[in-house]
């Protein structure tokens, strides 16, 4: 439990806004605040998005304002419009500060993307949940300060908003920049268990692999029901083909690829490629692209 005062001052100086004026510490004195932070490429907070929208919807009469602290994790989350476009799509109508800066990061000394602070009516830190779950509980602080009751909101979540199925999930994280990149193998190794590699013209920088000609693929030896990765286009648009040990997908696709295995790269997001109806078992995956300029990012898993 944090007693961190005066943490929604970092509010005061944030310029650019989604879904509201301006917020200011002394405008919400006396209100609850639920401040998370959120990064709209992020699978795990996508996955508590359900909660937190259905949170924001009940509790905002009794007296509660959410705040989306907007920390990037990419360079290319930085853009006002890039974000407006994400929370319109996801559904999301509370306030969305952009913290790029990451101002409001350090004031509520954060380290996680999602990461909730409950804040009470006095500007004191009163709960704080980092990562995925602790849904009931999290609500019951809210409860708690608004001098509420009753049972938790009932949540149905679906597609990319669906929980992982942590009980078979066998893969990590594994970003693909050179700043964070590790278990890459060269394009003419066979990937073992979470190892993977690119194939064709690939520059590698910091934050990202981008293709420099058309053909170019990655492949990924994984265990997981699902596989997301972070895309972005070139100026137009990147058509890309999946394969699951070197077939179609079938009913494997996932939201954002048909059954063939097409799909294209129109946005910077996270793409679902892979959802097995099945559950999670071993394969090998690949993402070939038929047109240069996208980048890729991190492979997440579900």
């Amino acid at each position: 439990m944090s007693t961190t005062h005066h943490a929604l001052s970092s509010l005061d100086v944030a310029t650019e806004w989604v879904n509201s004026e301006p917020l200011s510490a002394a405008g919400l004195e006396g209100k609850v605040v639920a401040v998370q932070f959120c990064t709209y490429s992020c699978v795990n907070w996508i996955r508590t998005l359900p909660y937190v929208r259905a949170w924001a919807a009940k509790y905002r009469d009794g007296g509660l304002v959410v705040v989306g602290a907007h920390a990037p994790e990419f360079a290319f989350e930085r853009e006002l419009e890039g974000v407006r476009r994400a929370m319109r799509a996801m559904g999301v109508e509370y306030p969305i500060v952009l913290d790029n800066e990451y101002a409001i990061w350090r004031a509520f000394d954060n380290h996680y993307w999602p990461a909730l602070y409950v804040v009470d009516g006095e500007g004191a830190v009163a709960y704080e949940h980092f990562g995925e779950g602790a849904y009931e509980e999290s609500e019951r602080a809210v409860q708690h300060l608004l001098g509420r009751d009753g049972g938790p909101v009932r949540v149905e979540a679906s597609g990319i908003e669906a929980p992982a199925d942590w009980d078979t999930l066998g893969s990590p994280e594994t970003y693909l920049g050179s700043a964070r990149g590790e278990r890459r193998v060269a394009g003419d190794d066979a990937p073992l268990l979470n190892q993977w590699a690119l194939d064709g013209r690939w520059t590698v920088d910091e934050e990202s692999a981008l293709l420099q000609a058309a053909g170019g693929s990655i492949t990924y030896r994984f265990a997981a029901r699902d596989v997301n990765l972070v895309l972005t286009p070139p100026a137009g648009r990147a058509r890309f083909t999946v394969r699951l040990d070197g077939e179609p997908p079938g009913a494997a696709h996932g939201g954002d690829v048909d059954d063939l295995g097409e799909g294209v790269v129109d946005e910077p997001r996270l793409y679902q490629l892979v959802r097995q109806p099945d559950g999670a078992r071993e394969r090998t995956f690949e993402i070939a692209f038929h047109d240069p300029g996208v980048r890729a990012y991190v492979f997440t898993f579900g």
